[in-house]
């Protein structure tokens, strides 16, 4: 039978935890209830009490009670949820999970469900979810599910939303416990790459050729997330090799763009000594919202709508100089092999010959300070006289970071 553990707060959301519980019940799922409250007393009972729960995390209950420091215990209780779904799941006692909440439910309910392998389901409802969940989400596999109204109480608004919830999570904690074996069995080696929309030709070209070399390849979409959880993965050790061939983030994260990934950018593979192939790809551009939103400081240049929700603006000289040295600094701490590509040619679709950010000067000024910043290095620059979207250099690309992982070094120039 499938068991989907429900993990909330149970002197606040009793009633909606007991509603839900029942649901499960009557849909065929076992239900193992984890009580993370900590303000009053639990309006129903639960099968992990919140003193087992404050155990895990290393406290007692009555301190956290007494010092009374509401943050100090949600951050507590959290920890203490992470320990004990961590322990369902390898007992074989954990094939989904389910919570609803506000903000601090859904803190803590989400950092338990990080905990989790990707694959195991996840259902957070959560009044916070029309907002910036990345906080919560991380590089995990939560599914959100906004509430709507605020969590309080099942009424003709709320009940259909928790029952789409609980039939999500049971239909997937079936399946999940039904599975003897992955849906994919795959012992290729993962390479982790990164692309956007200015970038997909070329990207595509280097996946079809890692394909080809024997690699199974996952692509992480640089849009700020999929960086972090590129990064996320990459500090776990998880890839053979990584293929950076799409850094727009860090022009965002230097220029105020919205699609950071945040400073650690482009450092996860070289701490882990993983190969990696870097190419300083959509460093032409900088990603802003819908067009009204464009910050005034930058309308000057030239703003071109990428879609109805992003813009993107030409990075400047300045810009170009100190994202090629930041590109440089970040590679030379690493400490496995590593190259980058250079394409000299332009650096986008839009960067591409005849785009409209074709600008073999601007673009120079990127290829000097990495030159510059990597100069006495062991991280090989390899130029290629063609632009990142052209095929031939999304093959070589694939094809180099192929050697890397081999042990074999690139070809000198």
């Amino acid at each position: 039978m499938a068991i989907v553990v429900l993990v909330g707060t149970l002197d606040t959301k009793g009633l909606e935890y007991g509603w839900l519980r029942e649901r499960l019940e009557s849909r065929g799922v076992e239900v193992i209830m984890v009580d993370t409250g900590v303000i009053g007393a639990p309006r129903i009972p639960a099968d992990v009490p919140r003193a087992e729960v404050a155990r895990a995390a290393g406290v007692e209950l009555d301190r956290l009670r007494s010092e009374g420091d509401r943050g100090a215990a949600v951050t507590a209780m959290a920890r203490g949820a992470a320990e004990v779904v961590r322990r369902l799941h390898a007992e074989g006692r954990l094939h989904g999970v389910l919570a609803l909440g506000g903000s601090g439910g859904t803190s803590i309910a989400t950092r338990a469900m990080r905990a989790l392998p990707l694959g195991v389901p996840k259902v957070m409802v959560s009044s916070m979810a029309s907002g910036d969940v990345a906080p919560y989400v991380g590089s995990s596999d939560i599914t959100l599910m906004y509430s709507v109204v605020d969590i309080a109480g099942v009424n003709r608004v709320s009940a259909p939303i928790l029952a789409n919830a609980v039939d999500a999570v049971a239909g997937m904690a079936r399946g999940y416990a039904e599975a003897t074996a992955p849906a994919v069995r795959d012992d290729r080696p993962l390479v982790a790459a990164s692309m956007a929309g200015v970038t997909t030709p070329g990207v595509d070209a280097a996946r079809a050729r890692l394909t080809e070399l024997g690699y199974e390849v996952l692509v992480f979409h640089a849009s700020g997330a999929g960086g972090r959880t590129l990064e996320s993965l990459a500090e776990q050790g998880l890839f053979a090799g990584v293929l950076d061939l799409t850094l727009c983030e860090l022009a965002d994260d230097l220029c105020g763009g919205i699609l950071t990934a945040g400073p650690d950018r482009l450092l996860a593979a070289g701490r882990a000594g993983i190969p990696q192939v870097v190419s300083p790809g959509a460093l032409d551009m900088v990603k802003f919202g819908p067009l009204d939103t464009v910050p005034e400081r930058v309308l000057d240049r030239d703003v071109r709508v990428h879609n109805p929700s992003i813009s993107v603006v030409r990075t400047t000289a300045e810009e170009c100089a100190e994202l090629g040295a930041r590109v440089a600094v970040k590679l030379r701490s690493a400490t496995g092999p590593t190259a980058v590509c250079l394409p000299l040619r332009g650096l986008s679709t839009l960067g591409a010959p005849g785009g409209p950010y074709h600008d073999p000067v601007l673009d120079e000024v990127v290829f000097d300070a990495v030159r510059d910043g990597l100069r006495g290095s062991p991280v090989d620059v390899v130029e290629f006289d063609t632009h990142l979207n052209d095929p031939t250099f999304g093959r070589a690309a694939a094809e180099l970071l192929h050697r890397l992982i081999e042990g074999h070094g690139p070809p000198r120039q």
